[in-house]
């Protein structure tokens, strides 16, 4: 009996002695004086025993059976639901085997099986979070997640990811490469699906900032920043007229971050069960289970009912703005040369004035190529480069032969040397001042 349950007794005691009235029993019970005058009658049938439950010491009519208890532990085994909380245990356990089982009472299964083990809570310092943006498309958090998404059953994949900060709504995809390119794809998908934002938050990946180059010996203490030329998706956003704001630490952009925590638990273990081993199946489940689950449990009401997404205008080409942009220069032959490849103008676009004009250059996700002089885009075509004549190898002048006399004249030489005569060292002594102009 509890001190409770102690303290009503006394009270009915007190109303069956008269001490004091029903009503003001009822009113220190805080009970009606038809449930007093109730407990009244089974005191004096039952005695003390009048205050407790009936159905006390007695097991639940609700009680799951023990084949039930049995046949949920046998499934978590599995090596498939390895790592499964008790939480999304329930879930699954639901949605796939149809056995439905309270996640406190699967929580007390599962650590007497040894399946779960609980944690113990910690005190943590108080850290004030921002918060939440009033309206729906106000600020919009952007990351990349590089995971073992798939457990070493298919190829590394990336989770681009987009998370409204008003509603924690997501839009995201897995890619190969956390590249320019895919960046923008997902970009492309966001703008079509809800329109333009007011603001994307990124943090300062090479995507999003151009790195300021400094000399090793010079960090740039002290210095005023150089303004550096944007990325090609800054450039994207400019033109689309959203803001790109820049975040100082990942702790600043902390709700796709924690977004990730929970993908890279929940949306790993899913793929596990759906046996997702390529990139297409992998973004089929997230498309179709993770995302709708994702936005319809986690999502949340946001403080203002306006939407302040933007819609598309016919100022706004996707395809245009979306694309790898340069600046190329049109050559006196009327052709432009990128990436290694010569571009003819077609004869139709050509104007007087457009030699060494510069133009704008896209490089279109889908590989095409648009050449855009002004507000005009130019019809070219891949032009191939001039093969050069083969010429024929020169042939090598013959090499002079060195002259052998032969042996007739080696011995008349031979005969001109062992000649009579004066010795060298003789001609050398002759004083010429006391000689004649000739020998004799």
């Amino acid at each position: 009996m509890s001190q409770r349950d102690r303290d009503r007794l006394v009270a009915l005691k007190k109303a069956a002695k008269g001490l004091i009235t029903q009503r003001a029993a009822a009113a220190e019970l805080e009970l009606t004086e038809r449930h007093v005058r109730r407990l009244l009658r089974k005191l004096k049938s039952h005695g003390d025993a009048a205050v407790l439950h009936g159905l006390r010491g007695r097991e639940s009519n609700r009680k799951l059976s023990e084949a039930l208890r049995t046949e949920v532990i046998r499934i978590l085994s599995q090596d498939v639901y390895s790592g499964f909380g008790p939480t999304l245990a329930s879930e699954y356990l639901a949605s796939k085997h149809q056995l439905h089982v309270g996640r406190e009472t699967l929580r007390q299964w599962m650590q007497t099986a040894g399946l779960w083990q609980g944690r113990h809570l910690r005190h943590s310092s108080v850290h004030l979070w921002r918060p939440r943006r009033s309206c729906r498309g106000e600020l919009v958090q952007w990351d990349t997640s590089d995971h073992d998404w798939l457990e070493g059953r298919g190829p590394r994949l990336y989770l681009i990811q987009m998370i409204d900060d008003a509603t924690s709504q997501i839009t995201a995809r897995f890619v190969l490469s956390d590249s320019t390119e895919e960046n923008m794809r997902l970009l492309w998908q966001y703008l079509e699906s809800l329109g333009r934002p007011i603001a994307f938050y990124t943090d300062k990946a090479s995507h999003f900032q151009t790195a300021q180059k400094r000399r090793r010996d010079d960090p740039g203490v002290d210095k005023d920043p150089v303004d550096m030329p944007p990325t090609q998706i800054g450039r994207a956003l400019q033109e689309l007229g959203i803001v790109w704001i820049a975040a100082h630490s990942p702790q600043a952009k902390g709700r796709v971050e924690r977004s990730f925590s929970t993908a890279q638990d929940r949306l790993v273990k899913g793929l596990r069960v759906a046996g997702a081993t390529t990139l297409e199946q992998a973004n089929h489940y997230l498309q179709k289970e993770f995302i709708p689950w994702w936005n319809q449990h986690l999502s949340v009401r946001p403080a203002n009912a306006t939407d302040a997404h933007r819609s598309l205008g016919p100022s706004h080409d996707l395809p245009a703005s979306l694309s790898h942009v340069e600046a190329r220069q049109i050559t006196n032959d009327y052709t432009i040369r990128y990436a290694g490849k010569i571009y003819q103008i077609a004869r139709a676009d050509l104007r007087p004035g457009m030699r060494s004009a510069s133009v704008r250059v896209e490089k279109r996700l889908d590989g095409t190529i648009a050449v855009r002089l002004h507000d005009r885009y130019l019809s070219v075509a891949l032009r191939e480069p001039a093969v050069k004549p083969t010429q024929a190898p020169k042939h090598k002048p013959a090499t002079k032969r060195s002259y052998v006399p032969s042996a007739a004249m080696r011995r008349s030489m031979d005969g001109i040397a062992r000649s009579s005569g004066k010795k060298t060292w003789q001609v050398a002594a002759i004083d010429r001042t006391r000689t004649p102009d000739h020998f004799d």
